[in-house]
């Protein structure tokens, strides 16, 4: 069984995809709009999806206890791009000597994981 997709309900629709366009490099592949707020963001279209929804009364729609991760060849690098882009980041945090990760929150709170390793 393949993971089709995640959803985010989110009052900040737009930025929600710039952001995953921008940061984590996916495109739109399926694309609802006018019809309804409702977007599919993906590295293709047989890959797993986050999927945006625009909710005006999800106010923070992320939490603690969720978070995606996407992957890096350089963390580190990235990190530093991402800093000087403006985004808020945790430390680089290296839980053993062949991974290196860090975390920002998209624009709806969810914890957004960069790994390399």
């Amino acid at each position: 069984m393949k993971m089709q997709h995640v959803t985010i309900l989110t009052k900040y629709f737009d930025e929600e995809i710039k952001f995953y366009e921008d940061y984590a490099g996916l495109k739109i592949v399926r694309d609802m709009r006018p019809h309804m707020d409702l977007v599919f963001l993906a590295d293709g279209p047989e890959e797993t999806k986050v999927e945006i929804i625009r909710n005006p009364e999800a106010e923070g729609s992320g939490n603690q206890f969720i978070s995606m991760g996407f992957g890096t060849d350089d963390a580190e690098t990235l990190r530093e791009e991402y800093i000087a882009k403006g985004l808020e980041t945790t430390e680089l945090i290296s839980p053993n000597p062949h991974v290196k990760f860090f975390y920002v929150k998209d624009p709806a709170g969810v914890r957004v994981q960069f790994v390399e390793g």
